[in-house]
Formats: structure tokens, sequence, C-alpha cells
């Protein structure tokens, strides 16, 4: 009897949780400035089962004061000092920037994040990319990019909503 209670409470703890041995699909992308320092990583993962999207972690320091765009772009290079290398937005579907627009909004669109400090930690939320296989997935051929800009973005203007300059960048990569 008690071996069978036993196995029941197993069951019952591990139900709620992944499969044995299966773990949650992560990234993370070292983040770096225009004079190659490194000044943060950012940390992803794919939302549980029976849930959508992927959830970043961002620890970073040395940004300026105030409200920055913040995208994923489509190329996994991050060539200082001006990251151009990374390439336009995450756009897999050909929409216009912006949750604004009527057109939009690009896979990599995210929300600006507000700096208000030497060092901040942000997580954002964003149901248009995923981890797994597929056509939003982060990982494509080429790879993806994070990237932060100078100003904030404007949520509608394409195709980058008027965020200026990119002052860091980050690869996102599989972890080891």
């Amino acid at each position: 009897m008690k071996k069978a209670a036993l196995c029941l409470t197993a069951v019952l703890l591990l139900s709620g949780s992944p499969a044995y041995g299966e773990s949650p699909l992560r990234a993370k992308a070292e983040m770096y400035n225009a004079q190659g320092e490194k000044i943060g990583t950012a940390y992803f993962t794919e939302a549980a089962e029976g849930q959508e999207g992927v959830k970043i972690y961002l620890k970073i320091s040395r940004i300026p004061k105030g409200s920055h765009g913040f995208h994923i772009h489509e190329t996994g290079r991050c060539d200082s000092p001006d990251f151009k290398s990374a390439g336009g937005h995450f756009n897999p579907h050909g929409k216009k920037h912006g949750v604004n627009n009527p057109e939009g909004l690009h896979a990599g669109d995210l929300p600006n994040i507000t700096v208000d400090q030497e060092e901040i930690a942000v997580t954002v939320v964003t149901k248009q990319v995923t981890l797994k296989e597929g056509k939003n997935s982060l990982f494509q051929p080429g790879g993806t990019s994070l990237i932060i800009h100078a100003g904030p973005d404007d949520e509608m203007t394409d195709p980058a909503g008027n965020s200026g300059a990119r002052i860091a960048c980050g690869v996102i990569t599989r972890p080891d």
C-alpha cells in the first residue's frame, strides 16, 4: 500500500511539470555597446506547453537614461560601431512596423524599455516569435539578433519606428 501511495504521489508531482528529461527551450544574447564592451545579457525562454510566446529577461547597464526602442533583428550579426549588420527587424510575414500600425506588426517588434538607473532588469513577453522550429523561429538560417536603439519607438512608423541609432546589440544563440 505504501508503495502504491508513493507512486501516486510521484505521478501527481510530475503531472504539472515538463516530461522527464524535458526542459524548456532557451536562448541567450550577450549584449555589446558600440565600443565592443559587454554591457549585459538577454535570456529567452519558450512558454510552457499550452501557452504561447517567448519570455525575454534583459539585464543591462550603461545605457543612457530614457525610453529606447527594443527589437529582434533579422540577422545574427552585431558588427560595431553601428550594428547595421543585424539587418532590419525580424519580419517573416512582410508586415508593416508597429503595434499601432493597422498593417503591422513585425515579429521582431517589442515594447520600448525605460532606463532610469545605471543597471536595469526588464522582462518582456512576445507572442510573435518562438524558439521552436518554424517561420517565426529565432533560429533562422543566418540567425537573429537583439537591438536596443538610442530613442523610443513610436510604434507606428515603417520600417523602424523612428527609434534612432542602434546603441547595443547581441546575437541570439542556443545555450551551450
